[in-house]
């Protein structure tokens, strides 16, 4: 068996205690790199200011090798802050308003590519897999076969990809899709955006689908496919039953007195649709007074980027828009918004899923959402929640029992609030039954051993016939 690299912007570094990582990604990924051994390697989150970075920063914890690299101030501002995620990630999410290109920030991205490269390149041996993943590093690839390594590479992209007429606005869309052609293996979340890609290619006149998932572009043959990822389904579920005595969350339920709870979960980021929800909390209870003072929305939304004004200003109107809804609508003994503006742990946050009777998950733009995936996990199975879902979230494709609404649209949304308050427990039981089924048979580690038998098999020869 090869051994397994993986590279991604950050590394989830276990604690010094030894406790693993939270998050399933970071769980099945550590064991697939435990299974193989191998190396992850990133960006250790920290400047080196105006000095070169120093040597990789290694760390050894079983079979694994975490690798960390410092980056300078420049290469943050340029690299991370500017074409990540003031252009990738609003173009990816359809926001062009947001989009702010700058060649220099262009010329950042592609040269910490390039550093990310040469830092990884030395630890690599011949017949060792790569597994890139996001937005990030899409150019990693080409970086590397320029170096003259022929391995298997492969790219996930946990991010929605934009249909063509979006793409194109950006500058470097040409540099950016041959950056993906040097893969052997593309992964997307969804069908959907495996079409925008191939779209794209046909309608560029760039690349042909060769069918059965292989496409030709550049030069290159490789294989493109949706991998939707899953959670670890079966231990969030029994990591939720216990977490359901836990002591902030025995308070959370002595605390809505017997009231409904509504949930939902965010990183404060404008793809997320929390201001749209607000509204459509607001509209729900408007327009159903007798569930005043019977329901309390929790709204839990951890700062995100806030050195991005975008973000900052995000989180103003959030503040703003759950204090003027809770001023307009609530009570002397109701408040019917509470916003906690900071982190909670993972384990107290299973049990608030468990207990809440609705989970609202609707982003405007999702690669995929494993809040949604987690709310129906971590549901008592006598008395399961329903899930009220985007349509425009990745997890809208699989979750077939959610009722699926518009953001955009504030009075279907508070319909659907509605309709999930007043639902039968048979019905309930009914569509949670379904969501479970496929959530527990498509977890995360059969995501991971589906990309990486993928990544094997797929073809490594381009037309010159230089194996990749």
């Amino acid at each position: 068996m090869s051994r397994l690299i993986v590279v991604s912007n950050r590394v989830p570094v276990p604690s010094k205690d030894g406790g693993a990582a939270a998050g399933g990604l970071a769980v099945a990924l550590q064991a697939a790199l435990q299974e193989r051994g191998g190396i992850w390697m990133g960006w250790s989150g920290e400047s080196s200011g105006d000095r070169e970075p120093g040597p990789l920063s290694q760390q050894q914890k079983g079979n694994i090798t975490y690798a960390l690299t410092d980056l300078t101030d420049t290469d943050v501002e340029e690299y991370y802050r500017g074409f990540a995620n003031r252009v990738l990630w609003p173009i990816c999410h359809y926001r062009l308003d947001l989009a702010e290109y700058g060649r220099k920030e262009m010329a950042g991205y592609f040269r910490v590519n390039r550093f990310f490269a040469h830092r990884l390149a030395p630890l690599i041996e011949p017949d060792d897999i790569i597994w890139v993943h996001d937005y990030h590093l899409i150019p990693l690839a080409a970086e590397l076969r320029q170096m003259g390594l022929k391995n298997r590479i492969g790219f996930f992209l946990h991010i929605p990809w934009p249909p063509a007429d979006i793409l194109v606005t950006m500058p470097v869309h040409e540099e950016i899709m041959r950056g993906l052609s040097h893969y052997d293996l593309v992964g997307f979340q969804t069908d959907y955006d495996l079409q925008n890609f191939a779209g794209y290619l046909r309608r560029e006149g760039i690349g042909d689908d060769l069918g059965n998932g292989l496409f030709d572009s550049h030069g290159r043959v490789f294989k493109a496919g949706a991998y939707p990822i899953g959670i670890e389904t079966a231990g969030f579920a029994a990591f939720a039953e216990k977490a359901a005595n836990n002591v902030m969350v025995q308070k959370t339920r002595r605390s809505i007195e017997g009231r409904d709870m509504i949930i939902g979960v965010d990183r404060l980021d404008y793809s997320k649709g929390i201001i749209e929800r607000l509204e459509a909390f607001e509209r729900f209870i408007t327009s159903n007074p007798a569930y005043q003072n019977k329901v309390t929305f929790l709204q839990v939304t951890p700062k995100s980027r806030s050195e991005v004004p975008e973000y900052e200003q995000m989180q103003k109107m959030v503040a703003e828009q759950a204090g003027r809804v809770n001023g307009a609508i609530g009570t002397v003994d109701w408040v019917p918004i509470r916003y906690v503006n900071r982190s909670i742990s993972r384990n107290v946050l299973a049990g608030l899923f468990r207990l809440a009777t609705i989970g609202l998950v609707t982003p405007l733009r999702d690669g995929m959402n494993l809040v949604a995936k987690e709310y129906v996990a971590a549901q008592d199975p006598d008395r399961p929640g329903v899930l009220v879902l985007s349509r425009f979230a990745g997890a809208a494709r699989e979750l077939k029992g959610a009722l699926l609404v518009n953001p955009y649209d504030v009075e279907g949304t508070a319909n659907a609030v509605a309709r999930g308050l007043a639902m039968s427990l048979e019905e309930r039981r009914d569509r949670w039954r379904r969501m479970m089924d496929h959530l527990l048979s498509h977890d995360v580690s059969l995501w991971c051993k589906d990309f990486l038998r993928d990544l094997v098999a797929a073809p490594s020869s381009d037309r010159s016939g230089a194996q990749g």
